[in-house]
């Protein structure tokens, strides 16, 4: 299936998010979409480190929405 990940950058106060990148991609079910947005959070050059995503398919139905489920540090390496 066809994917559009968004990846966004959240303000603790008032929820409010900021898109920092958006990607399109091949997936063969939700699973394997949240995979691919993970993977992609890590090798993309955004302006910004995302902290959360959302994954959608074509038709705009979601799929997942949340935290990445991983950590980076500020250069955008992963922490343990």
């Amino acid at each position: 299936m066809r994917i559009v990940i968004e990846f966004y950058r959240t303000r603790d106060s008032d929820d409010a998010h900021a898109v920092v990148g958006r990607e399109s991609a091949e997936a063969a079910d939700a699973e394997e979409a949240i995979a691919v947005a993970r993977r992609l959070a890590l090798t993309l050059d955004m302006p910004q480190r995302p902290d959360a995503m959302s994954v959608t398919d074509i038709s705009g139905k979601l799929l997942y929405r949340g935290d990445l489920g991983i950590r980076l540090d500020n250069e955008g390496a992963l922490s343990p």
